[in-house]
């Protein structure tokens, strides 16, 4: 809960117009999307649908960040999948929330 709350204050300093829902949203889903199993995303989608009725999921701007990573993976030899860069991305997600990685 401290880290979503925490992910929440850094949205809306980042983002002080947006709605709360919205924020709240993406919030829970940087957080814990992350730490999911590939079967366990359905039933939490699922939740997250329940819980937010039609606010629409909130859309992250990676571009600046991903043409970086790309560059990076062609200089080191690596083929930059889209779910690598997913992971990727998750990765900085969780180290914005939280002190630690496991």
């Amino acid at each position: 809960v401290k880290s979503t709350i925490e992910a929440c204050g850094q949205l809306k300093r980042i983002h002080p117009n947006q709605e709360e829902a919205k924020i709240v949203l993406q919030a829970l889903l940087d957080v814990n999307v992350p730490k999911f199993l590939n079967d366990d995303l359905p039933l939490f989608e699922n939740i997250i649908s329940d819980l937010f009725p039609g606010v629409a999921r909130p859309e992250s701007d990676h571009g600046a960040l991903i043409e970086e990573l790309k560059n990076e993976c062609r200089m080191m030899n690596i083929v930059p999948t889209e779910w690598f860069m997913m992971k990727v991305i998750q990765l900085l997600d969780t180290i914005g929330v939280r002190h630690g990685l496991m």
